[in-house]
């Protein structure tokens, strides 16, 4: 059973346990961080292990809508400490029955979440290359307007 601690971050506090943070405030709320925000809660966990757990259970839970689902506020939309909390242990409860499957789970997501990092990437590059063939098109199609102008004017003087 998780033994898990979850509690508002405040800015400037060291944890010596591990952890990790979920954003609490904006559409992307019970998003897992490495890093802390101004708007986020702390986890800490005793183990490593459990962190890691914990932290791609968030990631899922994040994505698959079901801190979305307790979303309050109508300009800007945060997660409750009591509802992540709630959410996340009994997530933890439900999937804990079978660690192996469960980890299971955490290692497909996972991958399919490093492969959509690489084609983002991908998808990138090319938004660049795209850019840069059109300014090189158009940059030839000027350039030789140009000398074509100066020609030109040169015999007109």
């Amino acid at each position: 059973m998780s033994t898990f601690e979850l509690k508002t971050h405040q800015i400037g506090r060291t944890y010596s346990q591990p952890h990790f943070f979920i954003l609490n405030k904006g559409q992307n709320s019970g998003k897992p961080l490495i890093n802390p925000c101004p708007n986020c809660f702390v986890v800490t966990v005793p183990t490593e292990e459990e962190k890691n757990t914990l932290y791609h259970l968030s990631m899922m839970l994040q994505i698959g809508g079901f801190y979305a689902n307790h979303l309050k506020g109508s300009v800007i939309p945060f997660i409750s400490i009591d509802d992540c909390r709630k959410t996340l242990n009994n997530s933890y409860t439900l999937l804990l029955s079978d660690e192996f499957e469960l980890q299971k789970h955490i290692n497909i997501v996972s991958a399919i979440c490093k492969k959509e990092a690489e084609l983002q990437k991908v998808i990138s590059k090319m938004a660049d290359l795209k850019v840069s063939y059109i300014q090189n098109l158009f940059s030839k199609k000027h350039n030789r307007a140009t000398k074509g102008n100066k020609n030109r004017i040169n015999l007109l003087a």
